[in-house]
């Protein structure tokens, strides 16, 4: 293993210096890095124990898909951060079927389950950073949830589109209205017709392949 790997694993890995030599080894011994292409698929429902993953570089994005194959976005990955229901099978009663992909060019560390499983089947601190895990990534779960039952549609798309221009770091940033369906779990059809209603009340502007805010503030008064 590199040592910029270790050195990961050690930043962000809480319970790293809780565990001992041995267990180390076996969660080093059991971690490989990946560099996927954007667009690649990293973990769907033909794997559901793909692994721990760390994120070193990229952006991944983890989404469901339902039986008529509309996807919904649950949340995004980005550097440092670690995803644990790509390893279902450590998690009692997971009921459903996630999906990771690579937005850009993105590189991985994947703790094997076994290795993993292995060493937080004795150490409470390993088991307690699982359980905290789960219970950040099930709160963003259910945060989807909310939105999609409770909240209208144009208050959906604006918060999405700050969030993403805030990922983007700038005003502008490249979008499809198909991507944002895909995210928000809708037709193209309803995105576009909203997206037109921003641009007439110029708090957007389209172009092709992507959108810059115009008026922040008449987005944020919308959410």
């Amino acid at each position: 293993m590199e040592q910029s790997d270790l050195q990961s694993l050690e930043e962000n890995l809480p319970f790293w210096k809780k565990v001992s030599d041995d267990e180390r080894k076996v969660l080093v011994d059991g971690t490989i890095r990946f560099t996927h292409g954007k667009g690649a698929i990293v973990h769907d429902d033909r794997n559901i124990c793909t692994g721990l993953l760390m994120v070193v570089s990229g952006q991944l994005r983890v989404y469901i898909i339902s039986e008529t194959g509309k996807e919904i976005t649950l949340y995004r990955l980005f550097e440092r951060d670690v995803c644990v229901l790509s390893a279902s099978c450590l998690i009692r009663n997971i009921t459903f079927d996630v999906h990771v992909q690579a937005e850009k060019e993105t590189t991985i560390l994947r703790i094997a389950t076994d290795s993993y499983q292995q060493v937080g089947k004795t150490n409470p601190f390993v088991q307690d950073f699982t359980n905290q895990l789960v219970s950040s990534r099930f709160s963003d779960v259910m945060w989807v949830v909310e939105q999609v039952v409770f909240m209208s549609f144009d208050r959906r798309l604006a918060m999405h589109l700050l969030e993403q221009a805030a990922i983007a770091g700038q005003d502008s940033f490249a979008a499809t209205h198909e991507a944002i369906a895909r995210d928000l779990g809708t037709a193209r059809e309803v995105v576009t017709r909203m997206l037109s209603r921003f641009q007439d009340d110029h708090l957007v502007n389209l172009s092709r392949g992507g959108i810059t805010l115009t008026d922040r503030d008449g987005l944020y008064a919308l959410t």
